[in-house]
């Protein structure tokens, strides 16, 4: 359930999901108890009480449009324009079909990061020395591999106990 409420300080509408104790004004910040505030609209969708406000809001300037479009059209609209790849990829000067063989010859090779993971993964209980060389023998730079290292135990992605590590 989608409620357009009021704030009876502002004059700002918004929309408000569910039926919560309080909802906070988006323009002026003042607390409001949901069940004290005017409702103007209550639907289902959410699509369908945002047009509820755009048309209260629309109802307030003098500089609006007789009719407005829904929003679903409206997304449709600006997923539609625009440029495709290649025409942007032809504006900044560059092949579009050399680009996509490009990125043809390099799919399937591994960033960095993944290398260092893979490492985690595939070894059994490594050491960072064992990272560290797993990863050299695919070219990653040693003090790349302990800076991630270093890194996804701090993110907690990975553990490190007694100088071992493991995936978590």
């Amino acid at each position: 359930m989608y409620a357009v409420v009021g704030c009876g300080d502002c004059g700002s509408f918004w929309v408000v999901e569910g039926h919560p104790e309080t909802t906070t004004c988006p323009s002026c910040r003042t607390r409001h108890r949901f069940e004290s505030l005017k409702k103007f609209a209550e639907t289902d969708a959410a699509d369908a009480a945002r047009e509820a406000r755009t048309a209260l809001l629309t109802g307030q300037s003098e500089h609006a449009p007789d009719e407005l479009d829904s929003f679903a059209e409206l997304e449709s609209r600006a997923e539609a324009s625009g440029m495709t790849d290649d025409e942007y990829l032809e504006r900044a000067g560059l092949d579009a079909e050399r680009v996509r063989e490009a990125g043809e010859r390099t799919t399937g090779s591994q960033s960095r990061m993944d290398v260092v993971r893979e490492a985690l993964t595939e070894l059994d209980t490594p050491t960072e020395d064992d990272v560290v060389t797993y990863a050299r023998e695919r070219d990653v730079p040693a003090d790349f591999t302990e800076r991630t290292l270093e890194k996804l135990v701090r993110r907690g992605e990975v553990s490190e106990h007694r100088g071992r590590y493991r995936s978590l």
